[in-house]
């Protein structure tokens, strides 16, 4: 299962987006309202949001100034979350989330909605820093 968000503008550079989104504990600013848990652990870090499970997210990969993949730390549910980072001047960058995920068609049909407003939300809290 494949989701990507909308790309939104971000009024920072693409070094100063991508620091902010490598340093684990600014994702609890981009969490949807409600979010029950937040904790930083190194390179991972774990959230609960009313309703769903413990999700840990772990930091595989990074290249500088431009994407970032974080992905799932149990391989029960095995997904990746992306961020690309495009410089569009000096001082303002574009980003776009993309999410995949290797679920069964059940699963996929009852999360996919619920993880498309997820990272709409992180999309448009991501404009806001």
């Amino acid at each position: 299962m494949n989701l990507e968000s909308n790309k939104t503008s971000v009024a920072k550079s693409t070094k100063y987006v991508f620091d902010f989104l490598t340093h684990l504990e600014n994702f609890e600013q981009l969490m949807p309202e409600g979010t029950q848990k937040f904790e930083v652990d190194g390179d991972s870090f774990l959230f609960a949001l009313k309703g769903m499970p413990e999700i840990r997210l772990v930091l595989k990969e990074k290249v500088e100034f431009s994407s970032i993949i974080l992905g799932a730390a149990s391989s029960k549910l095995p997904f990746t979350l992306s961020a690309n980072i495009h410089e569009i001047s000096e001082n303002e960058s574009e980003v776009q989330l993309f999410f995949n995920g290797d679920f069964n068609p059940m699963m996929a049909m009852m999360v996919k909605k619920p993880l498309g407003k997820f990272i709409d939300t992180l999309t448009e809290n991501l404009s806001k820093i």
